[in-house]
């Protein structure tokens, strides 16, 4: 085990572990394939835990194509100090010629002499621990007993062999909760799950202060050290939709999920704000007048790209677990047209108020099998692809317009404030394609 570099992000291609359907709720008929992917793993959710978490790091134990594959995807500078490392395995390691639990434990050593304002180690794993020859949760207990009280060590896995593009995040939250701090109190607090950007997390707050909701706690929380309560005064409100074990393990320790539309655009940011509201037993219309303004701000930015984005055909492919959510803000605010929206997973638990929104006449999939995908869209030429990486390309050479879905996950797009930026996300591509022609 090498030195410990700075790294970020993975590459298309690696494999999706089978998923079960949590049927329940909303009938609309489901592909559910099961074939070829491309999708991203989750060690891609460093990129933004380790920018929301400011006394957090992440060190991945992993390949050196693991390390280069997160470096260049995060853009970190050679000469910057980031919060995020690879712990190299090398040939050694694997072998088993080499204790890699004592090379982990020099390396970890070596960080947090390093980086003595670190309170919060995630070992991360880049795959299975049967390939990486290490139990990674039996060295982060291993660790504890070293560095506890002033470091926590915590472990998740990011491989792509369990994992999708937005599940790290998830298995990273979920590593987390047991950590919460218990409150046995009735008193009813809100919390919300799922990263935001902090200037998004501002404006939130204002608002639930605006309509009377409080106290508000979030989590991922900008320390990771400074863990939210948690009790049955608990109300779960999602901000991301991928978070179904967080989601599971908050309501097993006592929480209320409130079920709720994403916080996309002004319709879904106003019904957001109300399933809150209502949890507190406060009016819709005091929720409708607190938003009137910021909703109507919203309603004109978007208004300013829906006449590029009006009944223009949209074709998404699973990647992000974002794409359903997405979908129904492209259709109710920007007029778009849903021709099939593809998701790694469909946790209904987690989408039933989105899946009663959507037309009747979508196609919804879940899972993959990228050459019937493909056959599909190509079949439709739909004016605008949602896609990863490793399909934008080719589909653009073959005069179909794209857009990157891992975009969609690093830029701020929730909330009343950033619903232009997200119509515009889209209607970028559009553009483009139409000063090309001229």
């Amino acid at each position: 085990m090498t030195a410990i570099l700075p790294t970020s992000s993975v590459l298309d291609g690696c494999a999706m572990p089978e998923l079960t359907t949590i049927t329940r709720g909303s009938s609309k008929p489901v592909i559910r394939e099961r074939g070829q992917r491309e999708v991203f793993c989750g060690l891609t959710g460093i990129v933004w835990l380790h920018r929301k978490m400011q006394d957090a790091f992440f060190l991945v134990v992993g390949s050196r194509t693991c390390a280069h594959l997160v470096q260049s995807a995060a853009g970190v500078m050679i000469f910057a100090e980031p919060r995020f490392a690879t712990a190299i395995l090398g040939e050694r390691d694997l072998a088993g010629l080499a204790d890699a639990n004592e090379e982990l434990d020099r390396c970890v050593t070596q960080l947090l002499e390093r980086r003595p304002d670190v309170t919060t180690l995630f070992l991360v794993g880049s795959c299975p621990s049967e390939v990486i020859k290490l139990d990674l949760q039996r060295a982060a207990e291993r660790l504890n007993q070293r560095f506890l009280p002033a470091v926590r060590i915590l472990n998740y896995s990011g491989s792509g062999i369990e994992t999708t593009f937005t599940q790290g995040e998830d298995a990273c939250l979920r590593s987390l909760v047991p950590h919460l701090p218990a409150v046995e109190t009735t008193t009813p607090s809100l919390l919300v799950v799922g990263t935001l950007a902090d200037v998004v997390e501002d404006q939130m707050s204002r608002l639930f202060a605006a309509i009377g909701i409080g106290p508000v706690h979030f989590f991922p929380p900008r320390r990771a050290r400074e863990l939210p309560p948690i009790g049955p005064g608990t109300k779960l409100l999602l901000a991301q939709p991928f978070l179904s074990d967080t989601a599971r393990a908050l309501v097993a320790r006592g929480a209320t999920l409130l079920p709720a539309l994403y916080p996309f655009g002004a319709n879904g940011t106003i019904a957001w704000l109300r399933a809150a509201a209502t949890a507190w037993g406060i009016a819709d219309d005091v929720v409708d007048r607190v938003t009137a303004v910021p909703a109507e701000r919203a309603r004109a930015a978007v208004a300013h790209y829906r006449r590029r984005l009006e009944g223009k055909r949209m074709f998404f492919f699973p990647d992000s677990q974002l794409e359903i959510p997405l979908a129904r803000f492209l259709h109710e605010e920007c007029g778009m047209e849903l021709l099939e929206v593809g998701t790694p997973y469909l946790d209904r638990l987690m989408m039933d108020a989105e899946l009663e929104r959507m037309p009747a006449s979508v196609q919804l999939s879940e899972g993959q099998d990228v050459e019937r995908q493909l056959d599909r869209c190509r079949a439709a030429r739909p004016d605008l692809t949602v896609c990863g990486l490793g399909l934008a390309n080719p589909l653009e050479a073959e005069g179909l317009r794209t857009k990157w879905s891992i975009e969609l996950v690093f830029s701020p797009i929730h909330g009343f404030e950033q619903a232009g930026d997200l119509a515009e996300l889209f209607a970028r591509p559009l553009d483009r394609a139409e000063r090309l022609r001229v």
